[in-house]
């Protein structure tokens, strides 16, 4: 086991608590809307009922993280982008092809014993109005999932396209959790959905992401994300 990567996995969920009190706690998506205050650009990080840190200390362990508009040429906000992932507080429904949080949650429920596979599910970047249709019951039962995740979030307000600090410090906290070819640390639960999952980057990172699971960290960004955290005032 590496000293080094438990200890900054400690030092990691000792900034996501002081990100917990500047917040005045966490938030769960399907009580949020868009009129709520938001910063306009940001980083999120996801925590999931029922998995506990085992090796950090105490308390929910992160299972994504994520932000939004990384090339030069995109104008996604913050809320937008949580909202892709929470889907439509009207249907209940929502559209997995513009959320790949979405996609993968639901590529795992597909894989649960008992479970009939729906054959559109993640097929093209569009789909006609009967496919959708058809899928929307499956698109709830996501949304119920993704839903009910308490999440933080971080204001890092700096431009579209690279550098990036919100990229930085996706990238390097996603690297840091990641148990992808590591020691596994803070061990998913026998029980994580994310086990039922088809992609091994999700099922042995013990994360909702594929991206930068698969890399090595800079230890340097902790000290960044001291400073964003530091700078919050909500």
């Amino acid at each position: 086991m590496s000293t080094a990567r438990l200890d900054d996995l400690r030092y990691f969920y000792q900034l996501m608590a002081n990100l917990d009190r500047r917040m005045g706690g966490k938030r769960v998506l399907s009580a949020c809307t868009g009129k709520m205050r938001w910063p306009q650009r940001g980083v999120y990080f996801f925590f999931e009922e029922g998995e506990q840190r085992s090796d950090t200390g105490s308390g929910l362990r992160v299972v994504r993280v994520g932000t939004h508009a990384l090339s030069a040429s995109a104008r996604t906000k913050l809320w937008q982008r949580l909202s892709q992932h929470r889907g439509s507080a009207k249907s209940g429904g929502g559209n997995h092809r513009g959320s790949i949080f979405r996609l993968l949650v639901g590529e795992a429920l597909a894989r649960q014993p008992h479970t009939e596979w729906i054959g559109t599910w993640g097929q093209g970047n569009s789909a006609s109005g009967d496919i959708r249709l058809g899928e929307l019951e499956y698109e709830k039962r996501v949304s119920a999932v993704i839903g009910t995740m308490p999440f933080l979030w971080l204001d890092v307000d700096d431009e579209s396209g690279p550098p990036n600090l919100r990229s930085f410090v996706e990238r390097n906290a996603i690297a840091l959790l990641s148990n992808y070819n590591k020691a596994t640390l803070d061990s998913p639960s026998p029980e994580w959905l994310g086990r039922f999952s088809g992609r091994p980057k999700v099922r042995l990172s013990g994360l909702w992401n594929q991206n930068h699971v698969d890399e090595p960290y800079d230890p340097g960004f902790l000290d960044v994300l001291n400073h964003l955290v530091s700078q919050m005032d909500l």
